[in-house]
């Protein structure tokens, strides 16, 4: 319950906490302490990173999310009807699919829960708590794919010193939430679906390009040059209703603190790093940590993990 509880606490806004010493399991404890008298030699992190890393969970979820889209296009362009519909609301080989969230604003803005609805959203929370919550967002979101082209352009500048990286508070991604849900049920309009760059990009890729890619373009254009990520980190709603998800999936990434050696690279590249907080130093409760239900199962930290520390495992919340 404590993972839970902490998972999501964070997933709308809250810092971690730097754990009590009561907290930490004794096995954790002596991990802790033979690193404290036994630091890693800065030779030793040189040659990790002389040694390289590959990119095979990276790799694997470009394809993934290439061929889902490119699936939804060719269903609709050679009309086979193996998968209807875009993104938020479809229809797989005649099983009804709809996007959580979307399913939420569309009963919110009518006041009434809709039969399909309720089918298709049933399949969809099975599917994305086995498959772990918001992995929605890195494994089938095109803007996803989009922002992280982005984010490299935008690093770039960054180091180039031509730009300054911008950040806000993550609890306004929740009061958002929160508003663009009053705004459905004041209005009786899905408001977010019409500025959602997931659904726009979804619906332009099957059915052609509209003007509300101009929109998608300057979400772009503010990530390189403004903020790193601004959308995904500060804005979007889908990430909180996967996230929530997320909480009680059993495909987590875990860490194990033992071989690690707290270089902190991995924490650079993660879209929500404070879910790797315990990879600092001192700061796992046990031999085994489960990062936070706002992780997007991305994979970018296992692929550069040089130690194996950070890795991909299928186990309930809470399990060993």
């Amino acid at each position: 319950m404590n993972y839970i509880k902490e998972s999501l606490l964070q997933l709308f806004g809250a810092e971690p906490k730097k754990p009590a010493k009561e907290d930490i399991r004794p096995a954790a404890q002596e991990i802790h302490f033979y690193k404290k008298a036994n630091p890693v030699s800065p030779e030793f992190i040189a040659e990790l990173h002389a040694a390289g890393h590959g990119n095979k969970w990276r790799n694997r979820r470009w394809l993934t999310l290439l061929f889902v889209n490119l699936l939804f296009v060719l269903s609709y362009q050679l009309d086979i009807q193996l998968l209807e519909g875009a993104l938020t609301a479809s229809r797989f080989a005649g099983f009804h699919m709809a996007d959580l969230n979307s399913a939420l604003q569309v009963m919110l803005a009518f006041k009434e829960v809709v039969l399909n609805l309720i089918i298709g959203t049933t399949t969809v929370l099975i599917m994305w708590i086995l498959l772990g919550g918001r992995a929605f967002c890195s494994w089938v979101c095109p803007y996803h794919l989009l922002a992280e082209w982005a984010e490299a352009i935008h690093l770039w500048l960054v180091n180039k010193k031509i730009i300054e990286n911008k950040t806000f508070h993550r609890g306004l991604r929740t009061v958002l939430y929160v508003i663009f849900a009053l705004l459905a049920i004041v209005t009786g309009y899905t408001v977010f679906e019409t500025i959602s760059p997931t659904g726009i990009l979804s619906r332009a890729l099957i059915y052609g390009p509209s003007f509300a890619l101009i929109w998608v373009g300057v979400l772009l254009l503010f990530e390189i040059f403004v903020s790193r990520r601004a959308w995904c980190r500060y804005v979007c709603p889908i990430g909180i209703t996967y996230g929530i998800v997320g909480t009680v999936s059993p495909l987590r990434v875990t860490y194990t603190p033992n071989d690690c050696a707290h270089e902190g690279d991995c924490r650079k590249v993660c879209l929500v790093p404070h879910v790797l907080d315990m990879t600092i130093k001192g700061r796992a409760r046990d031999v085994r940590v489960a990062a936070g239900a706002d992780c997007t199962r991305c994979g970018l930290c296992v692929d550069l993990c040089p130690t194996d520390s950070l890795r991909f495992e299928f186990k309930m919340p809470g399990g060993k």
